[in-house]
């Protein structure tokens, strides 16, 4: 009996991490969002969440925990174990706070293990109805006339809104004044106002403010143009080639984790990615799906990184 049992256990310490693999999941997962509720983010998670919920019959819970600029809740994430059941949304600000912090709680790269990629969506280039301009390559005209004279609003310092605009500055040989705010809501507000000039924004964010004629869309800063806007041209038909940036969104978790149940992940939300109602959620919020292995997710993020922190050394951008 003693022998039957020592065999038993070494059988059970031999192929747990397939055996892992094959019951997962086998009880609830938590999918951290590092924001708070009602952004793109929390509505792109909570959609993740229900369809993964129906696929494996176990309740996928989605958690907003916010601050810091989305630290708080990523460092939960890197300090969980690495079973798989605590997850992660990343979004661009994942690959930002490294370039603009040196001081980060957690290592983006080693102190997590990439999943799958979920979908990526252009940004909006808006302008105030009293900007004199109405296009991307006016903007940068009258930029160049005027240098520094043109603001640009932000949701705040190290935003994606601050870095975007900076590349797009770069790209275009211009210089704006940055006038950051306490989040999205208020710049957009300003800028309806006339108290701030520009500001580039998620699709979904704007899209009403521009449809109403309350402000001007100059421009979207994909490869191609978006169906939401289909008259409004892109930074290469503006002018501007070499520039191709957005929001985009991900699923991550701690380092460590079985490459089994990273597979298993993966291939499910591969799944999800063909289906019809998600496809038509991803295109309301100006989005469109997209697979990645974990592995090429992992390299896009670190090219992303690569990318800010060029531009915040450029720009001077830092939150330290």
């Amino acid at each position: 009996m003693i022998r039957s049992a020592a065999l038993l256990a070494a059988a059970l310490v031999f192929t747990s991490p397939a055996a892992r693999a094959q019951t997962y999941p086998s009880r609830q997962i938590t999918l951290i969002i590092p924001f708070a509720a009602g952004g793109s983010n929390d509505l792109v998670g909570r959609a993740i969440g229900k369809k993964l919920t129906e696929a494996w019959g176990q309740p996928v819970v989605v958690e907003n925990r916010a601050g810091a600029g989305g630290l708080i809740g990523t460092a939960a994430v890197a300090a969980a174990p690495p079973d798989g059941y605590t997850l992660l949304l990343v979004s661009p600000t994942f690959s930002i706070s490294p370039a603009i912090s040196k001081t980060m709680p957690f290592d983006t790269v080693k102190d997590f293990t990439p999943v799958a990629f979920i979908a990526r969506g252009p940004l909006l280039i808006t302008a105030s109805n009293k900007l004199p301009v109405q296009s991307a390559r006016e903007l940068f005209a009258l930029a160049r006339s005027k240098p520094g004279q043109i603001t640009f609003a932000s949701a705040g310092l190290g935003s994606i809104n601050q870095i975007s605009t900076e590349l797009i500055a770069l790209s275009a040989s211009v210089r704006f004044t940055h006038v950051p705010y306490k989040g999205g809501a208020p710049a957009l507000n300003d800028l309806v106002g006339g108290h701030v000039d520009i500001f580039v924004s998620s699709l979904p964010q704007a899209l009403e403010l521009v449809r109403s004629g309350q402000a001007k869309a100059l421009a979207v800063t994909s490869a191609k143009r978006t169906a939401l806007l289909p008259d409004v041209p892109t930074l290469e038909e503006s002018g501007l080639s070499g520039v191709d940036l957005g929001s985009w969104w991900g699923i991550a978790g701690p380092a460590g984790m079985s490459g089994d149940v990273v597979n298993a992940l993966n291939a499910e939300i591969g799944k999800m990615l063909t289906s019809p109602e998600f496809g038509t959620f991803l295109s309301n919020e100006g989005a469109e799906a997209e697979a990645m292995t974990p592995r090429q997710f992992g390299d896009m993020m670190r090219l992303e990184t690569e990318r800010w922190i060029k531009v915040a050394h450029e720009a001077n951008i830092s939150i330290d």
